[in-house]
């Protein structure tokens, strides 16, 4: 196995541990939008095998999106993004059932629009912090930077599979 083979992986791996909270929220939403996309292609090209494994690999990001959420923080908001999860896994395994490309492309443009809102929550947020320059009150302590994948799939609760 030459060398190169691995860089790809290793990049992944450096980028899931290097990458704060929100920004692996946002490759769930990658993950999960780059997988129906490819499992949508099998399906058209009858690669019955590929489709079903894609969309099981869409399946466990849904998932893990739905049950990683923090209900203490917001439970009503919590509750509706819970349903909009529960609404795409379940097209994803009619996809997967049935092999129709409509379940697949309403899944994914459900996952598509909150991918859309969690970028615009990130640049809120990224304004509303660079906007801030008055004086830190309560500041919490300084946290240890070092990130292990395990502590990072830990953090946000996902088991990411990096061959994927």
């Amino acid at each position: 196995m030459d060398q190169n083979s691995n860089t790809p992986n290793e990049y992944l791996k450096t980028k899931v541990m290097t990458a704060s909270q929100e920004q692996l929220q946002l490759m769930l939403y990658d993950g999960a939008i780059r997988f129906g996309e490819q499992a949508r292609t099998a399906i058209e090209n009858k690669q019955i095998e590929q489709s079903y494994n894609l969309i099981v690999k869409a399946e466990k990001i849904v998932m893990e999106l739905c049950h990683s959420m923090r209900d203490e923080v917001a439970p009503e908001t919590c509750a509706n993004m819970r349903r909009l999860y529960i609404f795409c896994y379940e097209k994803l395994v009619d996809a997967n059932l049935k092999k129709e490309i409509k379940s697949i492309d309403d899944a994914l443009q459900v996952l598509r629009h909150l991918r859309e809102t969690w970028t615009l929550v990130m640049a809120k947020a990224q304004q509303d912090k660079t906007q801030n320059t008055g004086p830190v009150t309560n500041a919490a302590p300084p946290q240890n930077t070092t990130r292990t994948p395990e502590l990072a799939c830990r953090q946000i609760g996902a088991n990411i599979n990096f061959e994927g």
